[in-house]
């Protein structure tokens, strides 16, 4: 058996002890995806190990994420484009990108 040994997995379990996740405030059976509801409030959840514990509140989804995320950019720069630009027309006709090589094994 490939099992991994009770340290690694101690060294594992531990890393994750300090995580925070915002969760939704909502009563009832309405939608609870994030992006359903930004202005909702959250409650801000600290993993301490074994369960998580509450460590603070955020009034709407921009302020869940900057408690979450405080190295993050308020405005992320986009991302340069990394294929070719494309010709005008239907694309019916163009010239498919060449084939990639494979990957290496997993």
């Amino acid at each position: 058996m490939d099992d991994e040994s009770l340290s690694d997995w101690a060294n594992r379990r531990a890393a994750k002890v300090g995580r925070l996740r915002a969760m939704l405030i909502v009563f009832g059976d309405g939608p609870r995806a994030a992006h359903l509801n930004p202005d909702a409030p959250r409650a801000i959840e600290r993993w301490n190990g074994h369960t998580w514990e509450p460590h603070g509140f955020a009034a709407n989804l921009a302020e869940a994420r900057r408690i979450l995320y405080p190295d993050a950019n308020t405005d992320p720069t986009p991302a340069p484009p990394t294929s070719r630009p494309v010709a005008p027309g239907t694309g019916k006709h163009r010239k498919p990108d060449p084939p990639r090589p494979p990957r290496g094994p997993r």
